[in-house]
């Protein structure tokens, strides 16, 4: 059968069933789809034989419902990143919408993307039931409950190829708050081939739920408790938001299910949900060595195991007497990092060294901050009144980074200063001496410093007798230094003397507290007046998260200041990063009005023809700058038409050289 017959025969279907009510949908959730068959005819209006156009709202549209659900989308990045991992290889696309059914978020495979942004699976695609008929998001929202949308489930004949799957995602007071879905372009007959996606889908979605419930209440306590006292720590399925007096504030979608006898709202107390007193639950912490307690549900009786996760801030009162600090405070060092388990234990050996003068030696891929490191040790020791030099070994001319280092007499050489120079050593005489690009020293100098760091004073160029030097030394590079001593290009011995320690920084893209570093370094920039007052909007931040930045912490400062200088608003959107920080194509470019020809094989160049090559309104249409469009063309080689009078001539890699198209006016808006 063709797939035009095949058209034909599901719009019969759907005609038999809504105006004789016989044969109805055979997927499990017959029922379901039926009503949604009968609603897209009774209440929308929608005809089965008169198949829609897939619907890409605009570009301000699209911020609009993106900015309404902003820290949602913050929340949610995560879990949607890592089920598309696990999915992509299947074929499968995955579509975070919000509770009006509008893709706000959108993880696809790029070598698709004309089919799947003619199949409406794409960012800012509409999947409401009112304008796309049944299907998954869109009757997920209608009937408030998972389900699988499979081929001839879905009530437009275009989408009788498709599978997609959906789940409800709920705020803390159980409204709608989201729809999650998974999709592919084709798939496999039988409905139970969808089945394991319908419990995933699903259980990315409580994951999701629960992620953003324990964000707004973090300045709460959360009860949480489950079945099992194993996982309640790290995995509990009821969570509940409490105040002081033990009144619920708020549940989960596991936890309303505990309460659905008692209602819903702040006048439920905990203590009327399990069989406990309020005592009983403030003492969970401290009661048993797994700080999990045991409680039965007042309805059902059966036994659940809670655990309480307490605010960050909580007073002293309530914290045990045991509770104290397991690692010093040092605010220059602690501000360098969250979470990260590599530069915690970094950190925590630099914490543990920065008063003992010892070498420390600081490895890292280029732009990994080995400086800021190494000026955040000198400024939480003992040195930091004196003074904090830094050299960069590689950026000294070698004829010039022997006086540069060790500083020079009067007459010592021709040109040289009346009165001599200090050298940047001895400029660090009490405080701190940062060697960058270490690996770079050539090999006599190595020698001079060596005999600097064993005896403690330097020789002037040019002296007769040498000056007493007390500095720390503290080397850094990017670098195989031993790969460097087999070579015999570094000294083994220097090695040795400057390594007391080594302080590892593991690359950006390597960290797990990489929205730390990214909101650290946008203040930074912001405090020292480099950039006005600008914030990252959710969008942004997930491009920022996902690039793997080659170029580390240096990169992400030129990115910054990149984004800054296109953004509108004083806010910073994915459209204004630079194109290498985008991971895929189209979460720069998918929000053009989609009234160009889908079959084209080059979006821009089908955008530049319909709007008559007028870069200023594709850029408009796209929601970017004029000099990011042309900085497009520029990657794709697309060249700009020539103006021949009254008319346009198409280039010729417009794949149509000899059409002349009318010349457009100039932009009026």
């Amino acid at each position: 059968m063709t797939m035009q017959q095949a058209q034909r025969r599901h719009i019969d279907t759907i005609l038999s069933y809504t105006d004789e009510g016989v044969c109805a949908p055979l997927s499990p959730e017959s029922e379901l789809i039926g009503r949604s068959w009968k609603r897209c005819i009774d209440e929308y209006g929608l005809d089965p034989s008169q198949p829609r156009r897939a619907r890409i709202v605009t570009q301000q549209t699209l911020r609009e419902h993106q900015d309404s659900v902003d820290e949602f989308l913050n929340v949610a990045r995560a879990g949607v990143e890592q089920l598309y991992t696990n999915i992509a290889k299947l074929g499968y696309v995955l579509l975070l919408t919000d509770h009006r059914g509008i893709t706000v978020q959108f993880l696809g495979d790029r070598r698709f993307d004309q089919r799947l942004r003619k199949a409406g699976l794409y960012l800012g695609a509409d999947w409401s039931e009112k304008y796309a008929g049944t299907c998954a998001v869109g009757t997920c929202i209608e009937e408030g409950q998972a389900l699988t949308c499979h081929r001839v489930d879905h009530f437009d004949a275009t989408h009788i190829s498709l599978t997609c799957t959906s789940a409800p995602i709920l705020d803390p007071l159980g409204n709608l708050l989201a729809v999650h879905d998974i999709s592919a372009l084709d798939s496999p007959d039988p409905h139970s081939s969808q089945t394991f996606a319908l419990h995933l889908t699903q259980l990315y979605a409580r994951m999701i739920e629960d992620a953003y419930f324990l964000r707004r209440y973090r300045n709460q306590t959360v009860f949480r408790c489950d079945a099992s006292r194993e996982f309640v720590q790290v995995n509990g399925q009821y969570l509940f938001a409490i105040d002081d007096d033990g009144c619920v504030e708020a549940a989960n979608t596991a936890g309303r299910s505990l309460m659905s006898s008692y209602g819903s709202g702040s006048d439920t107390k905990l203590t009327s949900v399990f069989e406990c007193e309020l005592r009983d639950i403030w003492s969970i912490p401290y009661d048993q060595d797994d700080q999990v307690r045991a409680f039965r549900h007042c309805i059902s009786g059966n036994t659940f195991f809670a655990a309480l996760i307490q605010p960050r801030i909580t007073s002293t009162a309530s914290a045990p007497s045991e509770a104290l600090p397991t690692d010093e405070s040092v605010p220059e060092l602690d501000a360098l990092a969250a979470d990260d388990p590599v530069m915690r234990r970094t950190l925590g050996l630099a914490k543990r060294l920065r008063n003992r003068d010892v070498g420390l030696l600081v490895l890292g891929e280029t732009g990994t901050g080995k400086e800021v490191l190494a000026r955040a040790v000198h400024q939480s020791s003992h040195r930091s009144r004196r003074a904090f030099v830094a050299v960069n070994c590689a950026a000294i001319p070698e004829s010039l980074i022997e006086s540069e280092l060790f500083g020079y007499v009067a007459g010592a050489f021709t040109g040289a200063r009346a009165r001599g120079m200090r050298g940047m050593i001895q400029q660090a005489d009490g405080g701190t001496l940062f060697l960058d690009e270490i690996g770079d020293m050539p090999m006599q100098l190595q020698t001079r410093l060596l005999r600097v760091l064993a005896e403690g004073e330097i020789l002037p160029v040019g002296a007769d007798s040498p000056v007493k030097v007390n500095c720390r030394v503290i080397a850094a590079t990017h670098q195989d230094l031993g790969q460097l001593i087999e070579r015999g290009a570094f000294r083994a011995d220097l090695y040795y003397r400057l390594n007391g320690a080594t302080l590892r920084l593991p690359s950006l893209g390597e960290r797990a507290d990489r929205q730390h570093v990214i909101n650290r370094v946008l203040t930074h920039l912001i405090d020292q007046g480099q950039l006005p007052d600008v914030r990252i909007r959710a969008d942004a931040m997930s491009a920022l998260l996902a690039y793997d930045w080659p170029g580390n912490i240096r990169q992400l400062v030129n990115a910054l200041t990149f984004a800054e200088a296109t953004c509108d608003g004083g806010q910073i959107t994915a459209n204004d990063l630079p194109d290498e920080c985008l991971r895929d194509h189209a979460i720069a470019a998918t929000s053009v009005e989609r009234d160009v020809d889908p079959d084209e094989s080059d979006p821009l160049l089908a955008a530049l023809k319909k709007y008559r090559w007028n870069v200023s309104e594709v850029a408009r249409r796209y929601g970017v700058s004029r000099p990011t469009i042309y900085r497009w063309m520029q990657q794709q080689a697309i060249e700009p038409p020539r103006f021949l009078g009254n008319v346009v001539a198409e280039p010729a890699n417009s794949q149509n050289s000899r059409q002349i198209l009318p010349k457009c006016a100039p932009d009026s808006s």
